[in-house]
């Protein structure tokens, strides 16, 4: 078993064990399972897949850090939602200001463009 803990600004998110990670880093997807070698990389705006007790799960993630050694996985992240947290409308309205924004001149175009990548991955995660 993987035991992993999630942490955000606001503290500890969750801690579960597991028996796989399904992880989006910057280099692409990357299956963790017990024993994998030690890693540490940087993870971008996408799914991370777990299976806590025999059940699926699946957490929109907005970037962040993931490290693992020794059967523990932690993971550092400004943002993550369960599949069964996701607001639709809240992730669609912000959807359609991220896409506003990005045809505003005045308007941070990169700052724009996280934002709409992270209002797209909850509505793909929420929506499956």
């Amino acid at each position: 078993m993987i035991h992993c803990r999630i942490v955000t600004p606001h503290g500890i998110y969750k801690e579960f064990d597991t028996t796989i990670l399904n992880i989006e880093t910057e280099e692409g997807q990357r299956g963790i399972l017990p024993n994998h070698m030690p890693l540490v990389t940087m993870l971008k705006i996408g799914r991370l897949e777990s299976e806590e007790d025999g059940v699926r799960n699946e957490y929109a993630i907005a970037g962040g850090l993931f490290y693992f050694r020794d059967n523990e996985a932690e993971i550092l992240t400004d943002a993550i939602e369960h599949e069964d947290e996701i607001d639709i409308e809240r992730a669609q309205q912000a959807k359609e200001r991220a896409e506003r924004r990005l045809q505003d001149e005045n308007y941070d175009m990169k700052r724009a463009e996280i934002a709409l990548k992270k209002a797209l991955n909850r509505i793909k995660i929420a929506g499956k």
